[in-house]
């Protein structure tokens, strides 16, 4: 049975809100008016930015995005956010406007929310953490606006031994790490380029430079892995509880703590010893005073809250249902999500806050709580297709196969965007092919779709859609496998040869659409 639901007018911001419907910053619309490329929206921004002499701030984002949705409802619309924004050229791209995962690819943006800022010259000074709370975001801009050099200056000069200011140190503390796309580095080299940079701040002053330098620790520990990074060491978890001790040194690391904690722990003890479990009740307690700081968003406090259950978790598979954890800690875990959705009236603040504490409940094992949240809440929601995959996700986890099939379906049908529907549409074909392999008419029908779709977008070849689409090949790859379903193969290839064929060569598009499906397997003979 298919779903309906109808969303009132007054429930959250219209589906084509952007960031100034939530502020009174005068945002530049990339790829608005579709007569003009988004490229060219872009490039008179640049301009303008060289004749003003003033930085250019640009946001990456999507509707439906929770993050980009916090940034909102906490960071664009503060006052001293609104005053600072005069000082720069304001410029967001959705990620579903025309021509916006070109851009995508241009920029070497990926996640969303991504905050670039660069200088009047059209240089990159650094990527805003969109993770910290937004007095942090703010004091970030602040830094590399006051003259700020580009974030790879910054970091060659600091890797070669030379003589870095505290506010440089900060910007590299607080660079957005995980939305670097490889303008710095590789993601296999993070955690040792992070510890380098630790031990570097470290040497260079580490009083002048105390929050920086405990930052960039805190960063290396939560990236190192498989022997990359830093290894357990004594002093270092001396460091991290002191952290952990002090009130005002946990909420200026806030986001890396409750972001970070369980991997943190892991990397400080990696046995399930008497230290672990030492760190982890101070961790415990740190949480829980971040998680009672009103200074903090309702989203920040969660996270903290999420950290808390991802601690009572080490040690047991990601994929247990019902986690052994504490009664006390789930019935916090349940009044949390409650008094959220209670409380949250804000549409921006709702699409952030709700899928999160959605996402907590199951995995304090409240399964039926979190289904009854989402959808309690897809009334309420400007983008209930996020909501309906996360429903989607619980059921499948839960081994109910149609139910998790109709979720996902459904949610395909209410995305919005060209780029968006391509990337709920793959996820509903990597759900389709997984659990209804047997289906073959609905899943050539569904690929069918989408590659058709694709051929009505011009950026579909680029970026997120491209990797949407590159993983509907590998869930058609691995679907047929065995060559059983050469038939559909064939005429889906035949199908999207002919797409092919129209796209331009041009910035490798047509390389990326021709390598979707390989050459269609032989027929099996009878």
């Amino acid at each position: 049975m298919v779903l309906c639901f109808t969303l009132p007018a007054q429930a959250a911001p219209p589906a084509s809100a952007s960031p100034a419907a939530a502020s009174g910053v005068a945002w530049q619309e990339a790829g608005l008016n579709t007569t003009a490329s988004a490229d060219a929206d872009v490039e008179r921004a640049f301009a303008q930015a060289r004749a003003e002499k003033k930085p250019l701030l640009l946001y990456w984002g999507a509707q439906w995005c929770p993050p980009c949705n916090q940034l909102k409802a906490t960071l664009f619309n503060r006052q001293d956010f609104i005053e600072q924004s005069r000082t720069f050229v304001a410029v967001h791209i959705d990620g579903d406007r025309p021509g916006a995962q070109k851009l995508g690819q241009r920029f070497k943006v990926r996640g969303y929310p991504t905050m670039i800022l660069f200088n009047p010259d059209g240089a990159e000074i650094t990527r805003l953490p969109g993770e910290v709370d937004a007095p942090q975001v703010l004091k970030v801009l602040q830094l590399g606006m006051a003259g700020g050099r580009p974030i790879k200056t910054v970091l060659a000069e600091a890797q070669s031994g030379k003589k870095l200011s505290p506010n440089e140190w900060r910007l590299l503390a607080f660079y957005s790490w995980e939305t670097d796309e490889q303008q710095l580095v590789p993601p296999t080299e993070r955690p040792d380029l992070l510890a380098q940079l630790a031990r570097a701040s470290t040497a260079a002053d580490a009083n002048a430079n105390a929050d920086a330098t405990t930052r960039l620790w805190l960063k290396a520990l939560a990236a190192s892995d498989e022997g990359k990074g830093i290894k357990p060491d004594a002093a270092l978890a001396l460091r991290v509880r002191a952290v952990l001790a002090s009130a005002p040194a946990s909420r200026v690391q806030m986001d890396v703590l409750t972001n970070g904690a369980a991997d943190i722990v892991r990397t400080l003890t990696p046995e399930p010893d008497a230290a672990r479990t030492r760190l982890v009740g101070e961790f415990d307690a740190a949480l829980q005073r971040l998680e009672q700081d009103a200074t903090l968003s309702r989203a920040d406090r969660l996270t903290a809250l999420s950290a808390r259950v991802d601690l009572a978790r080490l040690g047991q598979a990601k994929e247990v249902l019902n986690p052994k954890i504490s009664a006390g800690l789930v019935k916090q875990v349940r009044e949390h999500a409650a008094r959220a959705d209670r409380e949250i009236t804000d549409g921006y603040e709702r699409q952030a806050v709700i899928s999160s504490a959605a996402y907590l409940l199951g995995q304090a094992g409240l399964w039926a709580d979190s289904d009854a949240l989402l959808k309690a809440s897809l009334a309420k929601s400007h983008s209930p297709y996020y909501l309906m995959s996360q429903l989607g996700g619980n059921a499948k986890k839960q081994g109910r196969k149609d139910e998790a099939l109709r979720w996902y379906e459904q949610s395909f049908k209410q995305s919005e965007g060209p780029a968006t529907r391509l990337q709920w549409g793959a996820g509903y074909f990597a759900a389709l092919t997984e659990l209804a392999p047997q289906d073959a008419a609905r899943i050539e029908t569904t690929a069918a779709q989408l590659f058709s779709e694709a051929a009505q977008d011009k950026a579909a070849f680029y970026e997120r859609s491209a990797r949407s689409l590159q993983r509907v090949g590998a869930s058609l790859s691995r679907w047929s496998a065995s060559g059983q379903h050469a038939a559909v193969m064939t005429r889906l290839k035949t199908q999207l040869d002919g797409i092919c064929s129209k796209v331009e060569a041009a910035d490798k598009q047509r390389a990326t659409c021709e390598g979707l499906i390989k050459a269609a397997p032989a027929v099996p003979p009878l």
